[in-house]
Protein backbone atom coordinates (compact mmCIF):
# COMPACT_ATOMS: atom_id res chain seq x y z
CA UNK A 1 0.00 0.00 0.00
CA UNK A 2 3.47 2.42 0.17
CA UNK A 3 2.57 3.44 -3.76
CA UNK A 4 -1.12 4.43 -2.88
CA UNK A 5 -0.48 6.22 0.15
CA UNK A 6 2.36 8.00 -0.95
CA UNK A 7 0.47 10.02 -3.78
CA UNK A 8 -2.33 10.81 -1.45
CA UNK A 9 -2.68 13.84 1.25
CA UNK A 10 -4.15 12.62 3.88
CA UNK A 11 -2.69 10.91 7.11
CA UNK A 12 -2.04 7.04 7.52
CA UNK A 13 -1.12 5.54 11.09
CA UNK A 14 -0.13 2.16 10.90
CA UNK A 15 -0.92 0.09 14.22
CA UNK A 16 -3.18 3.20 15.77
CA UNK A 17 -4.60 3.04 18.99
CA UNK A 18 -8.19 3.35 18.91
CA UNK A 19 -8.71 3.34 22.48
CA UNK A 20 -7.28 6.78 22.84
CA UNK A 21 -10.21 7.34 20.37
CA UNK A 22 -12.93 5.79 22.09
CA UNK A 23 -15.18 7.13 24.99
CA UNK A 24 -14.48 4.07 26.49
CA UNK A 25 -10.57 4.22 26.28
CA UNK A 26 -10.49 0.40 25.67
CA UNK A 27 -9.93 -2.01 23.03
CA UNK A 28 -7.13 -2.80 20.59
CA UNK A 29 -5.52 -1.10 18.07
CA UNK A 30 -6.46 -0.32 13.87
CA UNK A 31 -3.96 -2.03 11.67
CA UNK A 32 -4.39 0.95 9.65
CA UNK A 33 -6.02 4.03 10.38
CA UNK A 34 -6.24 6.46 7.59
CA UNK A 35 -7.60 10.11 8.04
CA UNK A 36 -8.14 11.39 4.47
CA UNK A 37 -7.88 14.90 3.64
CA UNK A 38 -11.23 15.47 2.53
CA UNK A 39 -13.87 13.85 0.16
CA UNK A 40 -11.61 13.50 -3.06
CA UNK A 41 -8.63 11.92 -1.53
CA UNK A 42 -10.88 10.07 0.27
CA UNK A 43 -12.56 8.69 -3.24
CA UNK A 44 -8.55 8.23 -3.99
CA UNK A 45 -7.77 5.99 -1.06
CA UNK A 46 -10.55 3.61 -1.66
CA UNK A 47 -10.31 3.30 -5.06
CA UNK A 48 -6.83 2.61 -4.93
CA UNK A 49 -7.10 0.16 -1.84
CA UNK A 50 -6.86 -3.54 -2.57
CA UNK A 51 -10.51 -4.69 -2.93
CA UNK A 52 -9.59 -7.75 -0.51
CA UNK A 53 -8.87 -5.37 2.24
CA UNK A 54 -11.50 -4.70 4.63
CA UNK A 55 -12.65 -0.64 5.15
CA UNK A 56 -14.17 0.21 8.95
CA UNK A 57 -15.82 3.67 9.39
CA UNK A 58 -15.26 5.41 12.92
CA UNK A 59 -16.47 8.62 14.01
CA UNK A 60 -15.47 10.41 17.45
CA UNK A 61 -16.12 7.25 18.89
CA UNK A 62 -19.02 8.55 21.61
CA UNK A 63 -21.11 4.99 20.84
CA UNK A 64 -18.57 2.85 19.65
CA UNK A 65 -16.72 -0.52 21.65
CA UNK A 66 -13.17 -1.91 19.94
CA UNK A 67 -12.84 -5.24 20.66
CA UNK A 68 -9.09 -6.12 22.03
CA UNK A 69 -7.73 -7.92 19.37
CA UNK A 70 -7.99 -4.40 17.23
CA UNK A 71 -9.58 -4.28 13.10
CA UNK A 72 -8.02 -5.76 10.70
CA UNK A 73 -7.84 -3.85 7.21
CA UNK A 74 -8.53 -0.37 7.02
CA UNK A 75 -9.82 2.07 9.39
CA UNK A 76 -10.95 5.47 8.23
CA UNK A 77 -11.75 8.41 10.18
CA UNK A 78 -13.02 11.51 8.82
CA UNK A 79 -11.36 14.96 10.79
CA UNK A 80 -13.17 18.22 10.83
CA UNK A 81 -10.60 19.64 8.89
CA UNK A 82 -11.72 18.09 6.10
CA UNK A 83 -15.27 16.94 6.33
CA UNK A 84 -16.25 20.10 9.11
CA UNK A 85 -17.85 22.03 6.93
CA UNK A 86 -20.97 24.05 7.80
CA UNK A 87 -23.37 26.34 5.25
CA UNK A 88 -26.59 27.50 4.61
CA UNK A 89 -27.82 26.50 1.28
CA UNK A 90 -31.62 27.73 0.44
CA UNK A 91 -33.50 29.91 2.86
CA UNK A 92 -34.01 26.56 5.76
CA UNK A 93 -31.71 24.10 4.80
CA UNK A 94 -27.70 23.51 5.97
CA UNK A 95 -25.52 22.16 4.90
CA UNK A 96 -22.99 20.38 7.30
CA UNK A 97 -19.54 17.87 6.90
CA UNK A 98 -20.09 14.21 8.53
CA UNK A 99 -17.32 15.14 10.73
CA UNK A 100 -19.22 18.55 12.15
CA UNK A 101 -20.32 17.73 15.81
CA UNK A 102 -23.95 17.44 16.26
CA UNK A 103 -23.69 19.86 19.19
CA UNK A 104 -22.31 22.48 16.88
CA UNK A 105 -24.32 21.35 14.06
CA UNK A 106 -27.29 22.49 17.00
CA UNK A 107 -25.72 25.68 17.47
CA UNK A 108 -25.30 26.89 13.85
CA UNK A 109 -28.93 26.01 13.20
CA UNK A 110 -29.32 28.99 16.00
CA UNK A 111 -27.37 31.25 14.34
CA UNK A 112 -29.87 30.49 11.37
CA UNK A 113 -32.96 30.92 13.22
CA UNK A 114 -33.85 27.52 12.31
CA UNK A 115 -35.70 25.50 14.66
CA UNK A 116 -35.90 21.57 14.60
CA UNK A 117 -32.02 20.63 15.52
CA UNK A 118 -32.39 21.53 19.19
CA UNK A 119 -32.46 17.39 20.10
CA UNK A 120 -28.99 17.56 18.44
CA UNK A 121 -27.84 19.33 21.48
CA UNK A 122 -27.64 16.62 23.54
CA UNK A 123 -25.92 14.09 21.47
CA UNK A 124 -22.06 13.44 21.73
CA UNK A 125 -21.60 12.13 17.86
CA UNK A 126 -21.06 13.94 14.58
CA UNK A 127 -23.48 13.77 11.47
CA UNK A 128 -21.97 10.90 9.95
CA UNK A 129 -23.05 8.64 12.62
CA UNK A 130 -26.55 10.34 13.26
CA UNK A 131 -26.99 9.13 9.79
CA UNK A 132 -25.90 5.84 10.14
CA UNK A 133 -27.78 5.31 13.16
CA UNK A 134 -30.53 7.73 12.50
CA UNK A 135 -29.78 9.44 15.69
CA UNK A 136 -32.60 10.73 18.12
CA UNK A 137 -33.23 12.11 21.32
CA UNK A 138 -36.75 14.36 22.98
CA UNK A 139 -39.06 12.57 20.74
CA UNK A 140 -36.99 13.48 17.68
CA UNK A 141 -34.48 11.69 14.84
CA UNK A 142 -32.37 12.78 11.97
CA UNK A 143 -35.01 11.10 9.40
CA UNK A 144 -37.06 14.38 9.99
CA UNK A 145 -34.39 17.35 9.07
CA UNK A 146 -32.46 15.00 6.07
CA UNK A 147 -33.09 16.21 2.45
CA UNK A 148 -29.77 14.58 0.47
CA UNK A 149 -26.44 12.96 1.72
CA UNK A 150 -23.73 12.71 -0.36
CA UNK A 151 -21.16 9.35 0.03
CA UNK A 152 -18.21 7.66 -1.25
CA UNK A 153 -18.67 3.98 -1.88
CA UNK A 154 -15.96 1.32 -1.69
CA UNK A 155 -14.71 1.67 -5.15
CA UNK A 156 -14.25 5.59 -4.64
CA UNK A 157 -17.46 6.56 -6.79
CA UNK A 158 -19.60 9.95 -5.49
CA UNK A 159 -22.65 8.58 -4.31
CA UNK A 160 -25.73 11.00 -3.83
CA UNK A 161 -29.03 9.51 -1.60
CA UNK A 162 -32.35 11.35 -1.11
CA UNK A 163 -34.51 10.70 2.07
CA UNK A 164 -36.18 7.87 0.73
CA UNK A 165 -32.97 6.05 -0.68
CA UNK A 166 -31.62 6.28 3.00
CA UNK A 167 -34.19 3.73 4.12
CA UNK A 168 -34.45 5.61 7.55
CA UNK A 169 -36.03 3.21 10.88
CA UNK A 170 -35.42 3.51 14.65
CA UNK A 171 -31.75 3.53 15.24
CA UNK A 172 -31.09 2.35 11.59
CA UNK A 173 -30.95 3.14 8.15
CA UNK A 174 -30.78 1.14 4.94
CA UNK A 175 -28.10 2.24 3.45
CA UNK A 176 -25.54 0.23 2.30
CA UNK A 177 -22.50 -0.67 4.73
CA UNK A 178 -19.69 0.18 2.45
CA UNK A 179 -20.65 4.25 2.07
CA UNK A 180 -18.93 6.26 3.83
CA UNK A 181 -21.06 9.43 4.21
CA UNK A 182 -19.34 12.61 3.65
CA UNK A 183 -22.04 15.72 3.92
CA UNK A 184 -25.82 15.85 3.83
CA UNK A 185 -28.52 18.60 3.80
CA UNK A 186 -30.62 19.19 6.69
CA UNK A 187 -34.06 21.21 6.26
CA UNK A 188 -35.35 22.86 9.32
CA UNK A 189 -38.35 25.66 9.77
CA UNK A 190 -37.88 29.24 11.07
CA UNK A 191 -38.27 29.64 14.76
CA UNK A 192 -37.57 32.42 17.01
CA UNK A 193 -34.19 32.37 19.33
CA UNK A 194 -35.24 32.39 21.99
CA UNK A 195 -37.58 29.59 21.26
CA UNK A 196 -34.75 27.43 20.03
CA UNK A 197 -32.56 28.66 22.77
CA UNK A 198 -35.15 27.40 25.37
CA UNK A 199 -35.26 24.27 23.98
CA UNK A 200 -31.66 23.47 23.62
CA UNK A 201 -31.24 24.78 27.36
CA UNK A 202 -33.96 21.73 28.29
CA UNK A 203 -31.87 19.21 26.28
CA UNK A 204 -28.72 20.28 28.00
CA UNK A 205 -30.06 20.25 31.64
CA UNK A 206 -32.23 17.17 31.28
CA UNK A 207 -28.63 15.26 29.79
CA UNK A 208 -26.69 16.87 32.69
CA UNK A 209 -28.98 15.82 35.37
CA UNK A 210 -29.91 12.02 34.30
CA UNK A 211 -26.86 11.03 31.97
CA UNK A 212 -23.23 9.60 33.39
CA UNK A 213 -21.53 12.35 31.02
CA UNK A 214 -18.32 12.78 32.88
CA UNK A 215 -17.60 9.08 32.87
CA UNK A 216 -16.19 7.07 30.29
CA UNK A 217 -19.09 5.63 28.61
CA UNK A 218 -20.68 4.94 25.14
CA UNK A 219 -23.92 6.46 25.67
CA UNK A 220 -26.64 4.58 25.40
CA UNK A 221 -26.04 0.94 25.54
CA UNK A 222 -29.37 -0.88 24.55
CA UNK A 223 -32.16 0.43 21.80
CA UNK A 224 -35.50 1.09 23.67
CA UNK A 225 -37.98 -2.00 22.17
CA UNK A 226 -41.11 -0.97 20.60
CA UNK A 227 -43.33 0.44 23.54
CA UNK A 228 -40.84 -0.18 26.61
CA UNK A 229 -37.53 1.70 28.04
CA UNK A 230 -34.47 -0.51 27.98
CA UNK A 231 -33.47 1.25 30.93
CA UNK A 232 -36.53 0.32 33.06
CA UNK A 233 -36.12 -3.28 31.70
CA UNK A 234 -32.88 -3.45 32.97
CA UNK A 235 -33.45 -1.89 36.29
CA UNK A 236 -36.44 -4.34 36.93
CA UNK A 237 -34.10 -7.09 36.17
CA UNK A 238 -32.04 -5.80 39.49
CA UNK A 239 -29.10 -5.03 37.41
CA UNK A 240 -28.51 -0.94 38.03
CA UNK A 241 -24.65 -1.16 39.09
CA UNK A 242 -24.22 -4.33 38.06
CA UNK A 243 -20.18 -5.22 37.66
CA UNK A 244 -18.05 -7.29 35.47
CA UNK A 245 -13.96 -5.83 36.34
CA UNK A 246 -14.39 -2.40 35.76
CA UNK A 247 -16.77 -2.66 33.25
CA UNK A 248 -20.41 -1.48 35.00
CA UNK A 249 -23.88 -0.37 34.16
CA UNK A 250 -24.25 3.24 35.25
CA UNK A 251 -26.11 3.71 38.89
CA UNK A 252 -27.05 6.91 37.83
CA UNK A 253 -28.31 5.92 34.25
CA UNK A 254 -28.90 2.05 33.57
CA UNK A 255 -28.75 2.21 29.76
CA UNK A 256 -24.94 3.28 30.49
CA UNK A 257 -22.49 1.06 30.65
CA UNK A 258 -19.33 2.79 31.78
CA UNK A 259 -15.54 1.77 32.14
CA UNK A 260 -14.89 2.68 35.66
CA UNK A 261 -11.37 2.06 35.76
CA UNK A 262 -8.99 -0.11 33.47
CA UNK A 263 -12.00 -2.23 31.52
CA UNK A 264 -11.36 -4.26 28.59
CA UNK A 265 -13.23 -4.21 25.38
CA UNK A 266 -13.61 -8.07 26.26
CA UNK A 267 -15.18 -7.03 30.17
CA UNK A 268 -17.67 -4.50 28.64
CA UNK A 269 -18.66 -6.75 26.17
CA UNK A 270 -19.22 -9.13 28.36
CA UNK A 271 -21.48 -7.11 30.95
CA UNK A 272 -23.40 -6.29 27.72
CA UNK A 273 -24.43 -9.74 26.98
CA UNK A 274 -24.85 -10.53 31.03
CA UNK A 275 -27.53 -8.04 30.83
CA UNK A 276 -29.38 -9.15 27.62
CA UNK A 277 -29.44 -12.70 29.07
CA UNK A 278 -30.97 -11.64 32.47
CA UNK A 279 -33.54 -9.24 31.34
CA UNK A 280 -34.41 -11.91 28.98
CA UNK A 281 -35.15 -14.24 32.09
CA UNK A 282 -36.84 -11.64 33.90
CA UNK A 283 -39.38 -10.66 31.53
CA UNK A 284 -38.53 -12.27 28.19
CA UNK A 285 -37.81 -9.08 26.38
CA UNK A 286 -34.14 -9.74 23.92
CA UNK A 287 -32.76 -6.35 24.38
CA UNK A 288 -30.86 -5.30 20.95
CA UNK A 289 -27.00 -3.43 21.36
CA UNK A 290 -27.42 0.08 20.28
CA UNK A 291 -23.50 0.44 20.57
CA UNK A 292 -21.52 -0.74 17.87
CA UNK A 293 -18.54 -3.36 18.09
CA UNK A 294 -16.18 -3.78 15.43
CA UNK A 295 -12.93 -5.76 15.53
CA UNK A 296 -11.03 -8.83 16.74
CA UNK A 297 -11.42 -10.64 20.06
CA UNK A 298 -7.92 -11.30 21.47
CA UNK A 299 -6.05 -13.70 23.98
CA UNK A 300 -8.75 -16.81 22.58
CA UNK A 301 -11.25 -14.79 24.68
CA UNK A 302 -15.04 -14.13 22.80
CA UNK A 303 -18.19 -12.81 23.80
CA UNK A 304 -20.83 -15.01 22.65
CA UNK A 305 -24.22 -13.60 21.82
CA UNK A 306 -26.66 -14.31 23.73
CA UNK A 307 -29.19 -15.80 22.36
CA UNK A 308 -33.50 -17.09 23.69
CA UNK A 309 -33.31 -20.82 24.14
CA UNK A 310 -35.39 -22.84 21.53
CA UNK A 311 -38.87 -23.55 22.65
Amino acid sequence: MAPLLARLRGRATPNASLARLVWFQAGGTAELLYQPADADDLAQFLAGLPAGIAVTTIGVGSNLLVRDGGVEGATVRLSAKGFGGLERVGENRIRAGAAVADKRLAAYALECGLAGFEFYHGIPGTVGGALRMNAGAHGAETTALVVEVGAVDRAGRAIRLSHDAMGFSYRHCAAPEDLIFTAATFQGRPAPAAAIERAMEDVRQHRETSQPIREKTGGSTFKNPPGQSAWKLIDAAGLRGLRIGDAMMSEMHCNFMINAGAASGYDLEQLGETVRRRVFEHCGILLEWEIRRIGRFADGRTVEPFAPPRA
